[in-house]
């Protein structure tokens, strides 16, 4: 069956949106709400009507994402920000192959999903309570797959505890995506084979986002 690249992409870019915002937290203690927003709203919806309802049935709310993922596919160097960037993206990829083959971990991740769905009914998406709780999935059920992702920054900033949280959050959500990214037909052959086309469509998605907000 032919590879959807607009839906493969999109799961990249959640991906890719998440290491984004685990830089901006590590470098400069707080990130784009926004796209914090939609990236922690997407591990709520595990049945999905479409790949884009993940992330708010809206190309836009992927913005960060989409140009992070041409920033990852375009870094040479193996030192600064992009480095950083293509790191977290790879490292949490790494971590869904991981997770994909260990049932137990799954299971375990389902349930302590489904227990913040709940939560959620109490307190706010961005409360320390919620934020603690998707940290503390990230640090019980995906960090023990190893290797750990060795978050890079302001050693003052990776210091304070709400601040962890919401790093770990975020790479939770980026393993969101990449548990997308392997169901709608993504590998890592891909990254090797197929940047051209992961580009174009990213590039595509941005050209439309540019000309919506032009013609406002």
């Amino acid at each position: 069956m032919a590879k959807n690249y607009y839906e493969i992409t999109l799961a990249l870019a959640g991906v890719c949106q998440a290491a984004h915002l685990v830089q901006q937290l590590a470098h400069h203690g707080h990130c784009d709400q926004q796209a914090l927003n939609v990236s922690l709203s997407s591990l709520l919806d595990l049945s999905p009507s479409s790949t884009l309802a993940v992330f708010g049935n809206d190309e836009a709310n992927l913005r960060p994402g989409l140009e992070t993922l041409l920033a990852v596919f375009n870094s040479s160097g193996r030192q600064g920000a992009g480095a950083e960037l293509t790191r977290y993206t790879l490292s949490l990829m790494m971590l869904e192959s991981k997770l994909s083959k260990n049932q137990n971990a799954l299971d375990e991740l389902g349930q302590r999903i489904a227990q913040l769905d709940r939560q959620l009914a109490h307190y706010e998406l961005m409360s320390p309570t919620l934020l603690s709780a998707m940290a503390g999935i990230y640090v019980d059920v995906i960090s023990p797959l190893g290797p750990r992702i060795q978050v890079t920054g302001s050693s003052a900033m990776l210091q304070n505890a709400q601040l962890q949280s919401k790093v770990r959050a975020s790479l939770l959500a980026g393993m969101r995506s990449a548990v997308l990214w392997r169901q709608v037909g993504g590998g890592r052959l891909q990254l090797m084979f197929s940047r051209a086309r992961l580009t174009g469509e990213a590039k595509k998605m941005l050209d439309r986002l540019m000309s919506h907000s032009t013609n406002c």
